[in-house]
C-alpha cells in the first residue's frame, strides 16, 4: 500500500477548532522554531476551505494538478476569504528521468506550467518528485552502503562487497539522475521569474533513498530555489526521521508529517500507519526540528483519524508533547 492510497483509505473529516503555529514543551519551555499545521486538498473552493479553517488549520497544500492560472487566482481569493494560507502546490512525480527525449519535454513543460500555478495560487513552493519509479533489483534498507560523487551524485556502488545483482539498478539510477538533474536546472529560471521554491521530496522511488546522498542531491543544484521537501515519515526503513532532519538541515523549505511501522518481515521493511502508532518518536523529532531551525509549514499527509483528532495531535506535536 502506498502512502497516497493510506490517506485515501483512512483519512477522517471530521471538524474540530486548533492552536495554531504553538511552540512549547510539555514543561513550558518555549521552542526558538515557530510551526504552522497545514491539511492536504485538492482544489480550494467555499467547502474545503470552511472545514480546513473550521478545524483550526491555518494552511493547506493543493494538489490538482488541472487548473489554470484563472480558476488558481480564484482559488486564491476563497481561501484567503476563508483565513486560509495556499502555502504549497504538489507538483507530485515528474517524469524527468525519462530516456525518451519528447516524453521528457512535456515532462518538462508540464512543470513549468505547474510552477506558474503555484505562484497564481500565492504558494512559496512546489513539491516535486523529480523521477518515476525505477527498475534494476534494489539493495535491502539494512544493506545500503552508497559510494557516489558529490558533485554529480553518480553512484559508483550502493552495497559493501559485490555490486553485481545492483549493476541494472545503479545503471538506471545514475541515467535518471543525470537526465532529472539537468531538467531540474532548466526549471529553476522559472522558478526565479514566478517566486516559487522547488522542494525536491525524498519518497519511495527507490532514489536517494540514504540522508546524505538525498542532501547531496539537493546541494548539486547550488540555488536557493531548490531545496528539501522532507517527509517525516517516508524514510524510517533507511535513517531515523531525527538523521534526516540532521542531514537536510539548512537545506529543507517544507515538512510533511507521516508515520511508519517498521518490520523488516515484511516487503517493504513494514507499512504506513496513523501517526504516533509507528516508530517516529515525536517528541525526539520536535527538538531536532528546533535544533536544526527550521521554522514553517508542517502538513498531514496520513489517514486514521478524523480532522479534529489531527488538529489536536499536530498541536501536541508542536508543542514537544508528542503524538
Amino acid at each position: 500500500m502506498t502512502r497516497r492510497d493510506f490517506v485515501r483509505m483512512t483519512a477522517g473529516a471530521g471538524l474540530a477548532a486548533g492552536v495554531p503555529g504553538i511552540g512549547r514543551t510539555a514543561e513550558g519551555a518555549a521552542f526558538k522554531t515557530r510551526l504552522q499545521k497545514a491539511l492536504i486538498a485538492g482544489i480550494a473552493d467555499d467547502a474545503t476551505c470552511e472545514r480546513i479553517a473550521k478545524a483550526g488549520f491555518p494552511g493547506v497544500e493543493l494538489t490538482q494538478k488541472e487548473v489554470t492560472l484563472e480558476q488558481a487566482l480564484a482559488g486564491r481569493a476563497v481561501a484567503e476569504k476563508h483565513g486560509v494560507k495556499i502555502h504549497s502546490f504538489m507538483g507530485g512525480w515528474a517524469d524527468l528521468g525519462n530516456a525518451d527525449a519528447e516524453a521528457r519535454r512535456r515532462a518538462i513543460e508540464d512543470v513549468k506550467r505547474l510552477i506558474r500555478v503555484t505562484a497564481a495560487y500565492g504558494a512559496d513552493a512546489m513539491l516535486l518528485v523529480p523521477c518515476l519509479r525505477m527498475g534494476g533489483t534494489i539493495p535491502k534498507p539494512t544493506q545500503f552502503k552508497i559510494a557516489y560523487d558529490p558533485a554529480t551524485c553518480r553512484i559508483e556502488s550502493v552495497v559493501a562487497g559485490d555490486n553485481a545483482p545492483f549493476a541494472e539498478y545503479i545503471a538506471a539510477h545514475n541515467r535518471s539522475t543525470e537526465l532529472a538533474s539537468a531538467a531540474v536546472e532548466e526549471l529553476i529560471p522559472v522558478a526565479i521569474e514566478n517566486r516559487v521554491t522547488i522542494g525536491l521530496e525524498n519518497v519511495w522511488n527507490s532514489l536517494w533513498v540514504m540522508p546524505d546522498f538525498a542532501a547531496a542531491f539537493v546541494r548539486m543544484f547550488k540555488h536557493d530555489r531548490v531545496r528539501a521537501y522532507l517527509d517525516l515519515g517516508n524514510h524510517v526503513r533507511y535513517a531515523p526521521t531525527e538523521t534526516w532532519l540532521r542531514t537536510m538541515g539548512p537545506l529543507i523549505v517544507k515538512l510533511h508529517i507521516k508515520d511508519f511501522k517498521i518490520d523488516r518481515t515484511k516487503k517493504n521493511d513494514g507499512d504506513f500507519v496513523p501517526i504516533g502508532k509507528g516508530d517516529v518518536d515525536w517528541v525526539s523529532v520536535r527538538k531536532v526540528i528546533d535544533e536544526v531551525g527550521y521554522s514553517g509549514w508542517v502538513t498531514i499527509e496520513s489517514g486514521g483519524y478524523t480532522d479534529a483528532e489531527h488538529s489536536a495531535l499536530m498541536d501536541r506535536f508542536f508543542a514537544g508533547r508528542g503524538a
